[in-house]
């Protein structure tokens, strides 16, 4: 089930998105789909993959729809599901890396210090293995990493990581720009990687990453993402 193809208006369902709007993706070539018989069909296993590389271009009210669409209930959008997700000892304001591969092993070195990693070599070939496909570096200093699929058996919990390299490194962005702010998600399932995806487009804008970048502090940096999900949470209740 998981594999199977789907239609574009299955997939319009699956994602929160209005049919028009798939329709036109595709025909702009935007989706990892083809047509048979004449009909469109998307592959589910490619779903997950190209959300994470198009949700830097989604508006806000897609990534608000594609989360709800991924959520399990009617009042998952209101839970702090960022925040939840990351503690203090998951935070490093100063990571001491000064290249993609470095970057990548700090990252996971800080899941290790959450005493939550389970499988440290599979988390970090993964992650890994997901940048050489493509750079989860975006034009504004932020890159997401992750691993290539979910790893429910490679940490106790869905968890995230903050990281900060002052200088910046080169992280292969889009437009050759370097790269300063790093938060690598560990999820264990597809539809919670792509809720937090989601709502992590949604809260890191030039603000938070301009706040993020005048804090040396984990304390200082952890409220600042909390007060900004709270606001993010609020608007989604307005909205309800």
């Amino acid at each position: 089930m998981p594999y199977r193809n789907m239609t574009l208006e299955e997939l319009a369902r699956h994602i929160g998105m209005d049919v028009r709007e798939v329709y036109k993706l595709a025909d702009r070539g935007r989706l990892p789909g083809r047509k048979v018989g004449g009909q469109w069909r998307v592959n589910r296993a490619q779903v997950t993959e190209w959300l994470q590389q198009e949700a830097h271009t989604l508006s806000n009210e897609q990534l608000v729809n594609l989360e709800r669409a991924m959520g399990n209930g009617a009042h998952d959008d209101e839970e702090m599901i960022v925040s939840n997700r990351l503690g203090l000892e998951a935070i490093d304001m100063h990571m001491n890396a000064k290249s993609k591969p470095s970057v990548l092993r700090y990252l996971v070195e800080m899941v290790g210090a959450t005493g939550m990693l389970y499988d440290k070599e599979g988390l970090l070939d993964s992650v890994m293995e997901r940048e050489s496909l493509g750079s989860t570096a975006l034009p504004n200093g932020l890159a997401i990493p992750h691993p290539r699929q979910p790893m429910p058996y490679a940490t106790a919990e869905p968890l995230l990581c903050l990281g900060r390299v002052q200088a910046g490194v080169y992280f292969d962005a889009r437009g050759g720009g370097l790269t300063d702010v790093f938060v690598l998600i560990c999820s264990h399932d597809d539809r919670s990687h792509l809720q937090v995806l989601a709502r992590l487009m949604r809260m890191f804008d030039d603000e938070l990453l301009t706040d993020l970048r005048s804090t040396d502090e984990p304390e200082t940096a952890l409220h600042m993402i909390l007060s900004k999900e709270e606001r993010v949470v609020d608007k989604l209740k307005k909205t309800s």
